[in-house]
């Protein structure tokens, strides 16, 4: 598997990283409803052409298994298929992120814990709470931020205090 960032944001592309977004919505996301899946879908494929840094993790074929979005030092957005959650590449990814595109925060949703637990994994710290989302729907968001580069080392890193994939 390889991390890729894209430059060229086609519609066949977008297309794929959608249903990426909607197939890891729909196994994490339990609080929202299907008319508010059906909504939200309808701007994402803006907010990925819009983000400054999109980045794919690619399968053994090319084709793209989860995908970040990067604005500044700050991760917009990071969805993982199903088929690949739990084998280590939302993990890549984050790494990646933080390694090579400086990110130190993030917003997760309050409703997906599991989302929660593994940016807190990675050394992530809850910094704040906002009631809504930036949409100013009525799902409270915490606002996480990484306390400091030695906050890897709760991230699985290996002797040396090294990341656990080197290629990151």
């Amino acid at each position: 598997m390889q991390i890729i960032e894209i430059e060229n944001r086609n519609a066949p592309l977008l297309g794929k990283l959608l249903n990426i977004w909607e197939q890891s919505v729909r196994a994490t996301h339990q609080f929202l409803s299907e008319p508010e899946i059906r909504r939200i879908a309808e701007y994402v494929p803006a907010a990925l052409r819009e983000v400054p840094v999109l980045a794919a993790a690619e399968n053994a074929e090319g084709e793209p298994v989860a995908f970040m979005g990067i604005a500044g030092n700050k991760l917009e957005m990071l969805f993982v298929s199903p088929e690949s959650r739990g084998k280590g590449v939302g993990k890549r990814l984050i790494l990646h992120a933080i390694n090579r595109c400086g990110v130190r925060e993030i917003d997760v949703n309050e409703q997906n814990p599991q989302a929660r637990g593994f940016y807190e994994h990675i050394g992530f710290r809850i910094c704040g709470r906002s009631e809504t989302d930036d949409q100013g729907n009525p799902y409270p968001i915490l606002h996480m931020r990484l306390p400091d580069a030695s906050c890897l080392a709760s991230a699985g890193a290996g002797e040396g205090g090294r990341p656990d994939n080197p290629e990151v």
